[in-house]
């Protein structure tokens, strides 16, 4: 766990040891992703554990803490709602506040089109587009195996992409599979 109070040096140290991946198959880096609604994180507060606990992001992208109410997640890194609510406890409430967030569950995918199962599913880390269609039971015989079409959370349009082993998937994405042509 990473506390707000880590020196520059070690934080450096702590997200090049995360960004760096040992397998082929990318996870989430949890130093750069972005929070979002349907996020489930735990919040420990050393010391102070009436401050600590489980919060989901609402779908205004807020999370309800103790003490100090609605904050502003969506968007956010793990680092830096950190230490948004470490300084917010500073101003008056904690003298020297130590704050570890973590994701405890992702937001969902959803897979859409030509799968026997098109739906909602839960994000795994290091899911793989072949894992999700996996999760939708399959392709159906009319489905395009070589190209899917994804639409990430953050953005506001689908891309085309060539279906490969190693296509990940993140937590929010839309996966679309379309009809193949003969």
């Amino acid at each position: 766990m990473a506390f707000a109070q880590t020196s520059a040096s070690e934080s450096d140290a702590q997200t090049a040891s995360v960004a760096a991946p040992s397998t082929a198959v990318a996870s989430v880096d949890a130093y750069k992703y972005k929070m979002g609604a349907d996020d489930k994180i735990r919040v420990i507060v050393f010391g102070e554990p009436d401050l600590s606990g489980e919060f989901v992001v609402n779908g205004q992208g807020t999370v309800a803490l103790p003490l100090i109410g609605e904050v502003k997640a969506m968007g956010l890194s793990i680092r830096e709602l950190q230490e948004q609510y470490a300084a917010v406890l500073r101003e008056g409430y904690l003298k020297d506040p130590r704050v570890s967030i973590e994701v405890l569950t992702f937001r969902p995918f959803y897979v859409l089109g030509e799968v026997s199962r098109p739906g909602e599913y839960p994000y795994v880390n290091g899911m793989t587009v072949m894992n999700a269609v996996a999760r939708a039971q399959g392709f159906t015989y009319r489905a395009n195996k070589k190209k899917v079409y994804i639409k990430s959370a953050d953005s506001i349009e689908e891309r085309a992409v060539d279906l490969t082993q190693t296509l990940t998937v993140q937590p929010g994405d839309t996966i679309r599979v379309t009809e193949r042509y003969f």
